[in-house]
C-alpha cells in the first residue's frame, strides 16, 4: 500500500558524544495528540517484532496483540502502521539508531513508505555504523550534527499545541455501563451477503436505536479503548457495537468495502432479517479513528482473514478487551446473578428474554409466518 507521493527524506542526526541533551530534546518532543512520537527502543533486543512492540508502546498501546494468527506471527507492524495512519502520526523520531540492525532499519523505512511520516534517526556515535549505512543506501536521506536543526526535525513546523488527550477528570477504575452492549453476545446468527449488497441507511423497525453517547462518555470510551488494546479489529468491533447495538455475529458480516470513510458509514448485513436487515449505520466522530485504523489494518494484513471487524471466534479476546477497558452492559440485580460477584455477565439480557419467552403458554405463541 505505497503512497502516491514519495515520503520526505529521512533525517539522520549524528550525536558525536552521546550528549544527553539530544536524547532529552527528542523525548520532550513526544506528543501523540500533535502527531509526534519518539521511539526509544528497548535494550537487549534485536528482533523486528520487538521493535514493533516498542513502537506500539510509544503509541500508547499494550505491545502484545491478543488472539491467534496464522503461522503464529503477530501482525504488529501492520497494527502500528494502521494506528499511525488513523491517529494520525506525522513525525517519528527513533533514538539509539546506531543499534539498529539492517533489517530493523529497513522495517522503519517500509513503515515510512506506507504512512508518509517524517522519519528522524538519532545515531549516538561519531559515524554511521555499518548496518545503518548499508540500509540507508536504498533511501533518500540527509545528515546533520546541529542540535537546533535536529530539534526542528523532532518538532516540525510550529503549531498550536492541542490539550493532552487524557481521560476526563473523574473517578478512575470505575465501570462504564453501556446499554448498547446488551446484544454483543446475542444468540442471533446473521450471515454475510454472498452477492454484491449496498445496504440502505438503517431504519430502526424491530429494535430501538442505541442511545447516543454524551461527549464526556464518548471521550472516556475512546480513551479506554486506545489504552486497552493494540488490535485494531477488537477496538473497532467494540466501538461499532456501541453505535450499532449489533451482536458479534452481525459485526462479523462487515467486509472492507462496507466501511465508507468519506460518507462516515458502516454497513452490516442480515440477509435473513434477524434484526433490521442489511443496513448502513452512521459512524459518530469519536469512533471514526477506530474504523480508519481497522480499514488500514485489513488492507495490510489481508492474510489474517476476510472480516473487517472481529469474527465470532474472537469472542473471548473481544470480551477481555472490553473488560480491560471497564466497559460492560447493564448487570442483573444481585438476586439474579449467576456468576461470582465482580464477574461481568454479558448474556444476562438474553437469558432474561429467553426465560420470559419460555414462560408464555404454548397456546399464546404465534406460529412463524412462512
Amino acid at each position: 500500500m505505497p503512497l502516491a507521493a514519495p515520503p520526505p527524506p529521512i533525517t539522520v542526526v549524528i550525536d558525536h558524544h552521546d550528549d544527553a541533551i539530544y536524547t532529552h530534546t527528542a523525548l520532550a518532543a513526544h506528543h501523540l495528540p500533535s502527531g509526534r512520537i519518539t521511539l526509544h527502543p528497548g535494550p537487549g533486543t534485536t528482533s523486528e517484532t520487538g521493535l514493533a512492540h516498542d513502537l506500539l508502546a510509544a503509541l500508547g498501546k499494550p505491545p502484545l496483540l491478543p488472539g491467534r494468527f496464522p503461522g503464529g506471527r503477530q501482525p504488529a507492524w501492520e497494527a502500528a502502521a494502521a494506528w499511525m495512519t488513523a491517529l494520525p502520526v506525522t513525525r517519528l523520531t527513533v533514538l539509539r539508531a546506531h543499534r539498529l540492525t539492517a533489517r530493523r532499519a529497513m522495517r522503519l523505512f517500509q513503515l515510512q513508505a506506507l504512512t508518509g511520516i517524517h522519519l528522524t534517526l538519532v545515531c549516538h556515535r561519531p559515524h554511521l555504523p555499518a548496518a545503518l549505512h548499508q540500509a540507508l543506501q536504498t533511501a533518500d536521506y540527509s545528515l546533520t550534527t546541529d542540535l537546533e536543526v535536529a530539534r526542528s526535525h523532532y518538532y516540525g513546523p510550529p503549531v498550536t499545541e492541542p490539550p493532552l488527550a487524557d481521560e476526563p477528570a473523574g473517578p478512575t477504575g470505575r465501570w462504564l455501563t453501556l446499554p448498547a452492549l446488551d446484544r454483543l453476545v446475542s444468540y442471533d446468527s446473521p450471515r454475510p451477503c454472498v452477492d454484491l449488497c449496498t445496504p440502505p441507511p438503517i431504519v430502526w423497525r424491530h429494535r430501538p436505536p442505541p442511545a447516543l453517547l454524551t461527549v464526556s462518555t464518548a471521550q472516556r470510551v475512546a480513551h479506554r479503548l486506545h489504552a486497552a488494546t493494540a488490535h485494531p479489529r477488537l477496538a473497532a468491533a467494540i466501538a461499532a457495537a456501541l453505535f450499532t447495538g449489533a451482536s458479534l455475529q452481525q459485526l462479523a458480516t462487515a467486509r472492507h468495502s462496507d466501511y465508507d470513510d468519506t460518507a462516515a458509514t458502516l454497513a452490516l448485513h442480515d440477509r435473513t432479517r434477524y434484526t433490521d436487515g442489511c443496513a448502513a449505520y452512521p459512524v459518530p466522530p469519536w469512533a471514526s479513528v477506530f474504523l480508519r485504523a481497522v480499514a488500514c489494518f485489513t488492507r495490510l494484513a489481508s492474510g489474517e482473514g476476510q472480516e473487517l471487524l472481529a469474527a465470532p471466534g474472537d469472542r473471548a479476546p473481544l470480551l477481555c478487551v472490553a473488560e480491560t477497558a471497564k466497559l460492560r452492559p447493564p448487570q442483573p440485580p444481585a438476586a439474579r446473578r449467576k456468576g461470582s460477584v465482580g464477574r461481568v455477565e454479558w448474556d444476562w439480557r438474553e437469558r432474561q428474554e429467553a426465560e420470559q419467552y419460555e414462560a408464555i403458554p404454548a397456546g399464546r405463541v404465534r406460529p412463524l409466518r412462512r
